[in-house]
């Protein structure tokens, strides 16, 4: 097992109340949660995400931390956020990574296996 590493689960729902599929706008919530699977504390520096839409449109987005945060996990600890983004049809994919530090100053990533954004249709 590596010193440095971080798991990092997905889940990820469709809005309806804020989305307007006749403008082409489509809105999902993913929740991240981000787990120290290593042995060595580490702290998330910043985030790279690529998200792709049906049509294969894709958005890059890079920042410094999560919802304004710079979590730091001990050995076994987890962090859990959740955030939106916004897709011109009703599916898509993310998937990119999270530059993170360890406590030995060793830089590394943690990656985010893509998952899906789809709008699934309400059953009546």
């Amino acid at each position: 097992m590596s010193r440095h590493q971080i798991r990092v689960e997905s889940q990820s729902v469709y809005l309806p109340e804020q989305s307007q599929p006749a403008s082409d706008r489509y809105v999902f919530a993913y929740t991240i949660t981000l787990t120290n699977t290593g042995d060595i504390a580490a702290r998330l520096l910043s985030r790279h995400w690529i998200i792709t839409d049906a049509g294969e449109d894709v958005q890059e987005v890079r920042g410094l931390g999560v919802v304004g945060q710079h979590p730091h996990l001990s050995p076994g600890e987890s962090f859990t956020y959740t955030s939106g983004a916004v897709l011109a049809t009703p599916a898509g994919q993310m998937e990119g990574s999270y530059q993170m530090v360890g406590d030995d100053g060793v830089e590394f990533d943690a990656l985010v296996p893509p998952f899906g954004l789809v709008r699934r249709e309400s059953l009546h």
